[in-house]
């Protein structure tokens, strides 16, 4: 059931048939009731601004998600206008089919929806329109669909994403305009200091640390839990967890070179990704935001870790391309067939780093976009297959093959310049992806 709150407004005008309407407006509170967390309705159907103003003045405006303005009966703009004077949040409007058809028109609800769709345009409000009865499944369809899409809008709205240290030099696509973020969001951004993190992380004892070895150790092929590497890659994800834990932070994104080589020694900042990103809490390299949020968001759909990484490899033949990192990538997603095997970092030689090739099936891949500084976003998506095919570079990698061209979507990428890493799941999830967008008032760019 989605953890969504309704504000259900069925509206009609006592000129029409209100007997057939008040079936249909018993129906349709019953199916809400049964398809989501809370219901605000009236007793009966609103007959006039006056009857609907005392009923909004009793609900809570901070606690509504979603408005279903049903027309009943035909009802002019006067209605809505009250609403969305009143409202902030989208709207889904309702239409449902005459009772009869040969004789008098009973509702005109098909009208009421138009009239109300066009003045919803002319406010610049986010509408939805439906039509249809409410025992009809494609009406019932749509409706969960639209409520998990806002229960998805909502999840983002409440993310706090933890930036673990700046951005490598020269990795500008990786930070972000907060507060213009927040504005078409919600999304917090909380700052924490590398420096200071590997410093506080040291004073953990092994023993405070010890439940990520023995996690670990189940989890990882071939790591050795004695070596230097891997107690210090336990101790900074301990003070990590504790730290994200009591601030509430629900993604990552890690600024995972130079520092953890030069300064720490160990290539902590990968596998507390990988690890970090198997446990629900999605993390980026090079403390990308917006990759931090695509993974967020294919995580919360696709209901699996996601994966990040750079699109590093073309393959005409196959009509695919390779995604890699450096040694990032949660355990779960490693082929089956060689486990989540324990390496060194492929450049700097350093432990503790994932080394192996992904698994395969079907995949979305996604990039919350930023077009420019001003504000302005765009959602990438593209489809494909995961192939089950050897590890192609040292790191973590995966092969997936495109569902269009993908010569041509390479080409595509480039002239529109998006960012260089790319979030993945292993889900066929695009569409919802793309009704997260939409909702989101982002363009949708759709490679599939």
């Amino acid at each position: 059931m989605p953890n969504i709150n309704i504000l259900y407004l069925p509206i009609g005008r006592k000129t029409f048939d209100l007997e057939s309407g008040e079936i249909y407006r018993k129906e349709s509170q019953i199916f809400l009731e049964e398809q989501c967390s809370n219901v605000y309705a009236p007793d009966n159907i609103l007959t006039s601004v006056e009857n609907m103003n005392d009923f909004l003045n009793r609900i809570p405006k901070d606690k509504i998600d979603i408005i279903i303005y049903q027309s009943i009966t035909f009802a002019d703009a006067e209605f809505i206008h009250k609403v969305v004077n009143s409202f902030s949040q989208p709207v889904i409007v309702w239409s449902v089919r005459e009772p009869v058809v040969g004789q008098r028109l009973m509702l005109n609800s098909l009208t009421g929806g138009n009239s109300t769709c066009h003045a919803l345009r002319s406010y610049k409000r986010f509408y939805h329109f439906v039509f249809g009865n409410p025992d009809e499944k494609n009406v019932l369809k749509q409706l969960e669909s639209y409520f998990r899409t806002e229960e998805q809008v909502k999840k983002i709205s409440q993310l706090t994403i933890g930036v673990i240290g700046e951005h490598p030099p020269g990795f500008y696509f990786c930070s972000t305009n907060e507060s213009k973020l927040k504005s078409k969001t919600g999304v917090n951004i909380h700052k924490i200091d590398l420096l200071d993190s590997l410093n506080k992380c040291l004073h953990i004892s092994e023993k405070e640390s010890l439940p990520i070895i023995s996690e670990i150790e189940n989890q990882i092929v071939g790591v050795d839990i004695g070596a230097d590497e891997v107690k210090k890659f336990a101790k900074f994800a301990t003070y990590i967890k504790s730290y994200i834990e009591k601030n509430n932070v629900n993604a990552l994104a890690i600024r995972n070179w130079p520092e953890f080589f030069t300064e720490f020694g160990a290539a902590a900042g990968d596998t507390s990704i990988s690890y970090f990103t198997e446990n629900g809490i999605p993390s980026a390299n090079e403390s990308d935001i917006h990759g931090a949020l695509s993974m967020y968001i294919l995580q919360e759909i696709g209901e699996g870790p996601p994966f990040l990484g750079d699109l590093v490899h073309l393959n005409d033949e196959n009509n695919s391309v390779t995604f890699w990192h450096d040694g990032a990538g949660a355990f779960s997603l490693a082929n089956p067939k060689t486990g989540a095997v324990a390496g060194v970092h492929p450049n700097r030689k350093l432990g503790l780093s994932m080394d192996f090739g992904l698994k395969s099936g079907e995949v979305t891949i996604a990039r919350f976009s930023e077009i420019n500084n001003e504000g302005d976003y765009q959602l990438l998506i593209m489809k494909g297959e995961a192939l089950d095919t050897p590890q192609q570079f040292t790191g973590t990698s995966v092969e997936v093959r495109l569902e269009n061209n993908a010569k041509n979507i390479v080409s595509s990428l480039m002239k529109k310049g998006f960012e260089p890493h790319y979030a993945l799941v292993y889900a066929d999830v695009a569409e919802e992806v793309a009704k997260i967008g939409e909702r989101l008032g982002l363009e949708v760019i759709r490679y599939y």
